[in-house]
């Protein structure tokens, strides 16, 4: 990407501007650092006080998270919340404490510590949405996860820290040369500074709190109360409606997951991410699940399930099923576009990063001077000299943050080594494997890790959960040509995909975290320090919450029960996976494996025509699909609900930004962060309802359900 602001607000058509009412604002931009506010104090960027509120609101999204990716396959970052809700906490009590009591200044980049705390202590969810339960259901791991704990938390552990060291290289390539958006790092900047910084930062302020709070409130509200009436208040299952009416064929809509859903938290994302972005998430559920999909199962080359069991409604089909008795045969429409689906991600992302391939070689080897420098100065006996003068002209990605403030080579880079060193003991000890292989599947996480940033930063939605998949695929054959068991094989496979899951998870986190920083002023090296104080809680606290959910609801650790409160898509999903890779032969169906071979060199030629056939800053660069939210679309499917949501939320955001642009500026924000939150911690309510024995599976109503059978 070029580096001309004209060609960021070209691509990200739907930033807004932000607070109007102040002539600064807006000329701010999204790929330098906002100007210094001549008046503020020195602040002292990493306390007690931004850490712990920090990482108590984390936990909250940490929470929301495992209910979110249980039952949707999706979980959010604590970026917003953890901003507004930070300030809304700590700037009270730093005027009405006395100093040493933790009271005194705080400012903007104080509050990006905490942000970063939160975002780290809300991160690692996903573990236990997809792999864990997986291993689980495959009978891989003990009898329960209370007995497994210990295990589960040095695994979380692991891949809390080498995600999180893996990031600092990269953030002079991401941030300072292609200067990717990150949407959601870019609103939380912009947040943060109208909290603080103008003429009506106090009023402000307290509009924001005021619409986050609310929000917030209204969703968990909404959340609890619509779990008693899935069918009215949640999912409006249409295509059945109409179907029971008489309309036989419009059933197919209900099969391929055309359904409307009233997620606060999807919506929320939609009033975040450019309306390209949603357009073509949209376009991509319409791609895979409006035509290719049924295209398959007419041409008899993927099969559904029948959705009645007694056979009362044979046109009711289950084509999301990922019980794969024959996978090359006999594959379900989900499982046979698992893999264009994973094509199109990497190829987009590896073509996207090719077309920037001398800034890639050229700020990794940037990355490594000082190192190099030291090894040279220890072979010649001499001092180095520190960088600085002419060093800085010649740095073609010129970092404007002091050298103080940076994170040092010898601390990520001793950080990564002992990362990496304890994951490959912790793997050999409690797992049985190979250090060897331990060691590739950590340099395959770096790998996918480039392409979870490039999604993150462009799309602000990163496909961990895919990634990990593919990591599956690859481990998976290594594991049957060294002749392991298939049992073993699943294990391993499983563990290696989390581990890329979970690294590629942290570093599109952290460095959407750098994002915010770099637009602050703030210090990098305070960002690792509160990323890992905030990691340490998140390992201990996602585990917690995932023994909470399975007292809850046995069934997500289950394979004996037909049906679940929580569908636990990624589940499915790495089961599938695992179980297809440790059979004999390579688990791809023919037209799978030809449809990924040609939807990825689409992707590749079309990010190529944009680049060499388009002129920097044209606005027609926007007429190319996003391919990153296509192949997520793929993958998803067929359950097409969050990229329609997705959509409307973008809708409603542009339209909000063109015609009362000073209340968006305001509200936008604040009010998406408080959504997705509010969802997340609804679903745990509705949890502690369950395990109460009053949740709406109980006293609810299956009104509107496929079946009349509850579908909450």
């Amino acid at each position: 990407m070029s580096d001309e602001k004209a060609t960021l607000d070209q691509v990200y058509p739907a930033q807004p501007q932000f607070d109007l009412e102040d002539d600064e604002a807006q000329s701010l931009r999204t790929d330098v650092p906002f100007p210094v506010d001549p008046d503020a104090p020195e602040e002292q960027q990493f306390t007690f006080r931004a850490v712990f509120v920090g990482c108590a609101l984390g936990a909250v999204i940490s929470a929301s998270n495992v209910y979110l990716g249980l039952k949707t396959g999706w979980t959010f970052g604590a970026s917003l919340f953890g901003s507004i809700f930070g300030f809304a906490i700590l700037k009270p009590l730093s005027k009405a404490l006395p100093e040493r009591f933790g009271g005194g200044y705080f400012g903007p980049k104080e509050n990006v510590c905490c942000q970063s705390a939160a975002t780290a202590a809300g991160s690692l969810g996903l573990l236990f949405t997809s792999g864990f339960p997986a291993a689980y259901q495959l009978g891989l791991l003990g009898d329960d996860p209370v007995s497994d704990f210990g295990r589960l938390i040095t695994f979380t552990l692991c891949c809390a820290y080498v995600g999180i060291f893996f990031t600092m290289p990269l953030r002079r390539l991401y941030i300072l040369k292609l200067k990717l958006t990150f949407p959601s790092a870019v609103a939380a900047a912009f947040t943060i500074r109208s909290l603080h910084v103008g003429r009506n930062a106090a009023a402000n302020a307290r509009k924001k709190t005021l619409a986050l709070i609310l929000s917030f409130l209204i969703s968990i509200l909404w959340r609890i109360t619509s779990e008693y009436a899935p069918g009215i208040l949640w999912d409006w299952h249409w295509g059945w409606w109409f179907y029971r009416a008489g309309w036989k064929w419009i059933i197919a809509a209900e099969n391929w997951g055309w359904i409307w859903e009233w997620t606060p938290a999807f919506m929320g994302v939609g009033l975040l991410v450019p309306i390209n972005s949603s357009i073509s998430f949209v376009g991509g559920s319409a791609l895979g699940w409006a035509i290719i999909g049924p295209a398959l199962v007419a041409t008899n080359l993927a099969f559904g399930s029948p959705g009645s069991k007694t056979g009362e409604f044979p046109e009711y089909i289950n084509y999301a099923n990922m019980v794969l008795d024959d996978p090359v045969n006999a594959p379900s429409p989900k499982y046979w576009m698992i893999w264009p689906g994973c094509a199109i991600l990497l190829c987009a992302s590896m073509a996207e990063i090719a077309a920037n391939g001398s800034a890639v070689v050229r700020s990794l080897a940037t990355t490594f001077v000082p190192l190099v420098q030291t090894v040279r100065a220890v072979v010649s006996g001499q001092q180095r000299e520190p960088m600085g003068g002419d060093d800085e002209k010649e740095d073609p990605f010129h970092d404007p943050v002091p050298a103080d403030q940076q994170v040092p080579w010898w601390m990520w880079t001793g950080g990564l080594a002992a990362g990496m060193a304890l994951t490959m003991i912790v793997m050999k000890v409690q797992f049985g494997q190979n250090a060897g292989v331990t060691l590739l599947a950590l340099l395959f996480s770096f790998l996918f890790s480039l392409v979870g940033a490039e999604c993150t930063g462009r799309v602000s939605v990163t496909p961990v959960t895919t990634l990990g998949n593919f990591a599956q695929l690859v481990f998976g054959g290594i594991s049957k040509g060294t002749g392991l068991a298939p049992a073993a094989n699943q294990l391993n496979n499983g563990l290696t995909g989390m581990i890329t899951l979970a690294a590629s998870e942290q570093v599109a986190d952290m460095l959407g975290d750098l994002k915010t920083t770099h637009l602050l002023g703030a210090a990098p090296r305070v960002q690792l320090y509160a990323q890992c104080c905030g990691a340490l809680v998140s390992i201990f606290l996602s585990a917690g919450m995932y023994i909470v959910f399975v007292k809850a609801y046995p069934c997500i650790n289950s394979l004996t029960e037909t049906t679940c409160a929580f569908p636990a898509p990624d589940v499915g999903a790495w089961r599938a996976v695992a179980v297809a890779v440790s059979a004999p032969a390579l688990p791809i169906p023919r037209s799978s494996g030809i449809a990924a071979l040609a939807l990825g060199a689409a992707a590749v030629l079309s990010t190529a025509a944009k680049y060499t056939l388009v002129r920097a800053g044209s606005p027609r660069r926007n007429w190319f699909p996003n391919w990153n939210a296509v192949g997520i679309a793929l993958i998803l499917g067929p359950l097409c609900t969050y990229p329609v949501a997705m959509l409307c939320g973008s809708v409603a955001a542009r339209v909000w930004r063109a015609r009362w642009p000073v209340g968006a500026a305001v509200y936008c924000y604040a009010v998406a962060a408080g959504m997705i939150a509010g969802e997340g911690l609804g679903g745990i309510a509705n949890a502690v309802l369950q395990i109460a024995g009053v949740s709406g599976a109980v006293k609810g109503t299956s009104v509107g359900c496929p079946l009349d059978v509850y579908c909450g």
